[in-house]
């Protein structure tokens, strides 16, 4: 009997309340056992501490490491012309013969040979890259034409025949009148440039759902499921991709993967995920939001280059046979990207994998109407993609019990990486700043100890040679920045230097914070069941609300004064 790979609803198992109680017991009980050790023995609390630092500098160097590399692959894979190899494997036999000749430095050239060898081989078991149709389910709220059009003629700009392309826009009943106003145009205007596009509402209030993005676009998968299932379709034929409003595809996305699809045999096993990098308005946002989109950019190029450690994230792509097979997505978590990936695994049996992708989708750093409503919204976003740590008692419910039909050693490793993630992103922080601090508050007498005085000193210096992966990540950064907009001086340039001083704060008030507020929701069994959408504002929009603003206050002078003071 197989297990439901369904997040439970209603009152959890005991079973599954520990475990979804765990990182938060985790979290909180190792920052209060610091304190503790110190007010009993300060040599105690700074071998505890320091465990935790040289942990920290091991990682940082791997980090800096893993930086390098990615974004090699990252420059590298966006030179190739994806389209070109994706054609090879029409004709494997002939391309063959022409490769010969090819730079033996071409990214990938082994990989591709290989993958030709094989093609021409067993040419039965490859698809024809022209037999591939490729579907974006595109989910939107309530954004406006001027941040959902743009991503609309993003598709149109790719490497891929637009006939190829089939575009269902997913916008949501509770976005308003605006929304719908916006589908009806889209499909008005570009409706006939693709293979298909097909406006999708999906109704408020659909039972045993969440207010989320996961029964928005499962919805929409549905629908056109539905449709090319009346057509008579074959569903392997189809690859889908999420898209959120603000996404934009490389050019070369869809031709790289339909030939990472064709390439692999299991490929109704996979999932492919790109690199999502949050450059659109990076030269817009808040300093302390382009420190956290940044960071946010280059841990995605460095899980890109750790395939067992890669997980679904924000957009991916999907065979649609094994999402129809799989109804979709998770309706019941606001967090339905991440938990696609163990959804599937476990779908699976554990014969899943998330292949990398290594160009990216560029999406939109958090911008708001105002500063202030900017740093709320960034808050919840990054406690919305915390609240992955739900799936820890999700994946324990799978593998702690008679049921489990995925490998023992394999997937106690997964889960241990899973916890231990959620754990270190709501403690390491917290730990690097304050730590070296704790015994000597705590306990004043420990200053006799050597150890105790000197270990703020150590942590320093541990700090300043992990500096090394944030110094890489700087400097990757600048080279990776999107050309500086016109409406800019080039001050701007030395901003983009001195922002990074707020990293310490935005790891500790973001990072940590929105971690630890996540796992407490979920300590005390107050789940977060509501998407909280992110807001996506354009600088037009934001100016155009400000000379709203101002115009409602000289109408307020008047009617407090009358006409005589306006005219003062």
């Amino acid at each position: 009997m197989s297990q439901s790979i369904e997040i439970p609803l209603g009152k959890r198992t005991k079973q599954y309340r520990f475990f979804e109680m765990l990182p938060g017991i985790l979290s909180y009980g190792m920052l209060l056992l610091l304190p503790i050790l110190a007010w009993w023995n300060a040599i105690a609390a700074s071998v505890y501490l320091l465990l935790f630092i040289f942990t920290m500098l091991v990682r940082a160097v791997a980090i800096g490491f893993h930086t390098i590399r990615g974004y090699k692959r990252l420059v590298a894979a966006q030179k190739v012309d994806w389209s070109d190899r994706l054609n090879d494997l029409a004709d494997p036999s002939a391309a063959l013969s022409r490769w010969k000749d090819v730079d033996p430095q071409a990214f990938g050239k082994k990989y591709h040979v290989r993958n030709l060898t094989t093609a021409a081989a067993h040419p039965e078991n490859f698809p024809k890259p022209a037999e591939l149709r490729h579907i974006v389910i595109m989910a939107a709220y309530n954004e406006s034409r001027e941040v959902i059009e743009p991503t609309i003629k993003s598709l149109l700009a790719t490497t891929l025949p637009n006939e190829q392309l089939v575009v269902v826009f997913a916008y949501e009943e509770r976005g308003g009148k605006d929304i719908a106003k916006t589908a009806q145009y889209l499909a008005d205007t570009y409706g006939s440039k693709f293979g298909g596009f097909y406006p999708v509402m999906h109704p408020k209030d659909m039972p045993n759902e969440v207010v989320g993005k996961g029964g928005n676009i499962s919805y929409a998968g549905e629908q056109i499921a539905k449709i090319l299932r009346e057509q008579g379709e074959d569903f392997s034929k189809y690859i889908v991709t999420s898209l959120d409003a603000d996404n934009r595809p490389h050019p070369a996305y869809f031709d790289y993967v339909s030939y990472e699809y064709i390439v692999h045999e299991n490929r109704k096993h996979l999932s492919y995920q790109p690199i999502s990098l949050f450059m659109n308005n990076i030269w817009d946002v808040p300093a302390p939001m382009r420190v956290i989109a940044t960071g946010n950019s280059f841990w995605n190029i460095i899980s890109a280059v750790r395939p067992d450690r890669l997980r679904n994230f924000a957009s991916h792509s999907q065979p649609l046979d094994a999402l129809a097979e799989m109804d979709f997505w998770s309706r019941r978590t606001i967090v339905e990207d991440g938990h696609q990936y163990w959804r599937s695994y476990f779908h699976f049996k554990g014969d899943y994998a998330v292949a990398p992708v290594y160009v990216p989708i560029y999406q939109d750093a958090v911008l708001s109407e105002t500063y202030g409503k900017t740093l709320v919204a960034q808050f919840k976003q990054l406690r919305r993609w915390a609240y992955g740590a739900s799936d820890v008692a999700y994946v324990a419910s799978h593998i702690f019990t008679k049921k489990r039909q995925v490998p023992l050693v394999e997937s106690l490793v997964k889960f241990w990486d899973l916890l231990e993630g959620h754990v270190t992103l709501g403690i390491m922080a917290i730990f690097i700043t304050f730590g070296g601090w704790i015994p000597l508050l705590i306990n004043p007498e420990s200053a006799r100890s050597i150890s105790a005085h000197q270990l703020p000193v150590v942590v320093s210096v541990l700090m300043q040679v992990a500096m090394i992966g944030l110094l890489i990540s700087i400097f990757l950064s600048f080279k990776s920045l999107p050309a500086r907009p016109e409406r800019y001086k080039r001050s701007r340039n030395i901003l983009m230097l001195l922002q990074w001083v707020l990293m310490p704060v935005t790891s500790v008030v973001y990072s940590a914070a929105s971690a630890l507020n996540a796992q407490g929701h979920l300590l005390f069994g107050k789940y977060l069941d509501k998407f909280d959408v992110t807001e996506k504002a354009t600088v037009k929009e934001i100016k155009q609300a400000q000379k709203a603003k101002a115009k409602q206050r000289r109408w307020w002078q008047w009617w407090k004064g009358g006409r005589g003071g306006a005219q003062k």
